[in-house]
């Protein structure tokens, strides 16, 4: 039963991170741009989620929907005013406007907030569970986690495999140049893309600020998880994702039960292992 328990709360734990990592693979794989700030709007969800309810009194359901919008038109302003400017074939100038972001962002956050930590709470949910029989149980909040994960990205398959945007989002990926001079507006649709991804990391900021605290600084910590649960899955691939987030997840709770330093460190040598065996990861998306 405790190996049966471990297991299952690792794979609970892969969900967090592959909500955290499914925007990043989101705007890799139609654009190849590496967002550095994806952590810290992450947090900035996070707190924007705070803000609604605390100091508007709403449910932290319409709360976190408001602030959904929110991301939505951020991600499309931030994309089109500014990082559409910067893409191209050298990669550097995206990587370093999103360098600049993140600072810009953490110390952004630092002088609203301050450097304490936070969280949000659930009600009676955060601290609910389900019975599993057998002495097991599931938090009902790692289960919503792990639920919204599966049902973000099979939105995001329906989005791609089933719909006009889709298509359009798939041809600008394969060749830009090409589906411009079909007629897709290239701009419009890495705006679109950018938009999607912080509507996803919106979602990860709620579940994270649920799940544990918070605060302005800890935004290039999560990144790195989300980076590795990409990495591992494949980049571009959304069901990959899922499956290195769990595999990320079950590494760093299977190594908690050796010795608390190993959580994370458990993490990081799987992910070695991973890039040096197969650097484009398990199941990659085609990207010629």
């Amino acid at each position: 039963m405790f190996v049966l328990d471990t297991l299952i709360q690792g794979i609970l734990l892969g969900g967090l991170y592959a909500l955290f990592a499914t925007g990043l693979s989101l705007i890799f794989g139609i654009m190849r741009l590496v967002n550095l700030a994806h952590g810290d709007f992450m947090i900035v969800g996070a707190f924007a989620v705070l803000v609604l309810v605390e100091a508007l009194g709403l449910p932290i359901v319409f709360a976190a929907a408001l602030a959904g919008v929110a991301m939505f038109v951020l991600g499309y302003a931030l994309q089109r005013l500014l990082l559409n400017r910067t893409l191209g074939k050298d990669i550097l100038p995206p990587l370093l406007v999103t360098f600049g972001l993140s600072i810009i962002l953490q110390n952004g956050m630092l002088e609203t907030f301050s450097a304490d930590t936070r969280r949000l709470s659930l009600g009676p949910l955060s601290e609910a569970s389900i019975p599993l029989g057998g002495g097991l149980a599931a938090g009902v909040v790692p289960v919503l986690t792990f639920a919204s994960a599966v049902l973000v990205i099979l939105f995001l398959n329906w989005l791609f495999y089933r719909t006009e945007t889709g298509r359009a989002f798939r041809a600008t990926s394969d060749n830009p140049e090409i589906a411009q001079l079909m007629g897709i507006d290239n701009n419009r649709i890495f705006s679109l893309a950018m938009a999607l991804a912080l509507v996803v990391v919106a979602i990860a900021g709620l579940y994270l600020g649920a799940r544990a605290t918070f605060d302005p600084l800890i935004g290039p910590s999560r990144l790195i998880f989300a980076f590795e649960a990409v990495i591992i899955g494949g980049l571009g691939s959304f069901w990959g994702t899922l499956i290195g987030g769990i595999i990320l997840g079950l590494a760093q709770t299977i190594g908690a039960q050796v010795s608390p330093e190993w959580q994370t460190l458990s993490g990081h040598v799987v992910f070695l292992i991973v890039l040096v065996l197969r650097p484009r990861g398990l199941f990659p998306r085609r990207v010629d």
